[in-house]
């Protein structure tokens, strides 16, 4: 019998990172981060970086843009575009789901 294990984390959209909560979720330099705010990847809540706050999915978008640079060795700019046609095909599956 072939059996396959499936693994996920169950992400709260209400919830708030502080930026270094976000750079330890994702293994990842605070500069990696300021990065992708300013490509325009992640949307932080607040405007002095020492009280950004994160949501859970600017988590989802950040470990997404992690897989997206170590796997396929695109940089920030093009997560960035990438990300946002990610979003964009999510909002039409969720149209099309509608519409049938």
């Amino acid at each position: 019998m072939n059996q396959k294990t499936v693994s996920g984390i169950l992400l709260d959209e209400q919830l708030e990172l502080s930026l270094n909560d976000l750079c330890r979720a994702c293994s990842r330099s605070a500069e990696w981060v300021i990065e992708l705010v300013e490509e325009g990847a992640l949307e932080p809540i607040g405007q002095e970086q020492s009280r950004w706050r994160f949501t859970g999915s600017s988590l989802r978008r950040a470990q997404t843009a992690m897989r997206l640079q170590r796997d396929l060795g695109i940089n920030l700019a093009g997560i960035a575009l990438a990300l946002d046609l990610l979003d964009e095909i999510e909002t039409m599956r969720a149209q099309l789901r509608q519409l049938e």
